[in-house]
C-alpha cells in the first residue's frame, strides 16, 4: 500500500555523520528520514509549482538550485565568486552585501584534501565541516590548512588545484568513486609538489597567513545497497513522476534503480514523497 510521507516544497538533504551517513529530506515543514526506505520502492510526484527558496515568489524556472532569476541576479550568495572564491571583491567594496558577506565570507575557512571521485582539494567554513564533505560523496577528507577568510583560502586552493583537481566527477562517484587510500601521505605529497607556489603566492600577497593543522582523517560511509553501473540522471523538468527502488544515497543524489537524482537541484521545487 502507496503511503503519502511528505508534500510540499522540496530542500536539499540533511545529514549527520555515522556509520554510514544519515539523511533527512525535508519536504514542506516535514523532515524524512530517508535510510529506513532504503530497499523499498519510493516515488517523488512534482506538482509543477516552483518557488524561490530565498524570497519565496513562484518562478518558472529555478537558477542556481533554487533561486528565481531577480534573487540570482542580486544576493551576494549567487555571486560568481562563491564557486571561484578567489575572485572575491569584498576588499573592494563592491560585493553586493558586505553584511551577509561579513557573518559568511569574512570568516576562517579549511584548505582540505578529499578522496571523493580521486583525488581533489576544496575548501569550506569551519561550520560546513563535515557536511560540505558529504555533499560530495567525499570517502575520506582531511582539513590541512585554516586561513581567516573565504578570499585567501581561495587563493591558496587556487594555487594547489594546479597540483590535483578541484573537481568532482560526480557519475564516477556514484559508481562507486574508488578505494580509501593513506589520505594523510597523500594530502603530504601533494602539499609537498605545490610547496615552491605555495611559497611564492605567501610572498605576493604578504596578507595571506595560513595556520598547518594536524588532523585525522574523517572517513565516510554511505547508505547503499548497490551502486548503479551507469548512471542515468532524471529530471524533474522532464519526468514530473521519479520513482523506483531506493537502492542508496550519497552525495546530494538519490540512487534508485531507475536512475538518480540530484535532490539539491530541485530545491524549491513543490513535490510530494510516497513509500
Amino acid at each position: 500500500m502507496t503511503q503519502v510521507l511528505a508534500s510540499g516544497g522540496l530542500r536539499k538533504m540533511k545529514t549527520t555523520l555515522a556509520q554510514p551517513v544519515q539523511y533527512q529530506l525535508p519536504i514542506g515543514g516535514e523532515l524524512v528520514d530517508l535510510n529506513c526506505l532504503i530497499g523499498a520502492p519510493v516515488a517523488l510526484n512534482f506538482k509543477g509549482l516552483i518557488h524561490c527558496i530565498h524570497c519565496g515568489r513562484e518562478t518558472k524556472k529555478s537558477f542556481n538550485q533554487g533561486y528565481c532569476f531577480p534573487c540570482f541576479k542580486t544576493l551576494a550568495e549567487c555571486d560568481l565568486c562563491i564557486m571561484r572564491p578567489e575572485t572575491c571583491h569584498f576588499h573592494l567594496g563592491t560585493c553586493r552585501d558586505s553584511e551577509w558577506a561579513t557573518n559568511h565570507c569574512m570568516q576562517s575557512h579549511y584548505v582540505y584534501i578529499a578522496n571523493s571521485s580521486g583525488l581533489k582539494v576544496g575548501i569550506t567554513r569551519g561550520t560546513q565541516i563535515p557536511t560540505r564533505w558529504i555533499d560530495q560523496g567525499a570517502l575520506q577528507a582531511l582539513p590541512v590548512f585554516r586561513i581567516r577568510n573565504r578570499y585567501h583560502s581561495g587563493l591558496l586552493e587556487a594555487t594547489i588545484k594546479k597540483y590535483v583537481s578541484d573537481r568532482t566527477d560526480w557519475r564516477k562517484m556514484l559508481k562507486g568513486g574508488g578505494d580509501a587510500v593513506d589520505l594523510k601521505h597523500k594530502a603530504s605529497e601533494i602539499i609537498d609538489n605545490a610547496r615552491a607556489d605555495i611559497d611564492a603566492l605567501r610572498v605576493q600577497d604578504g596578507e595571506v597567513e595560513w595556520e598547518v593543522l594536524e588532523e585525522p582523517v574523517v572517513e565516510i560511509e554511505y547508505p547503499v545497497l548497490s551502486h548503479p553501473e551507469k548512471v542515468t540522471s532524471l529530471n524533474f523538468d522532464k519526468t514530473p513522476e521519479i520513482s523506483g527502488v531506493l537502492n542508496g544515497i550519497k552525495g546530494q543524489y538519490l540512487i534508485l534503480d531507475a536512475g538518480v537524482i540530484n535532490i539539491r537541484k530541485f530545491a524549491g521545487y513543490e513535490v510530494t514523497l510516497s513509500a
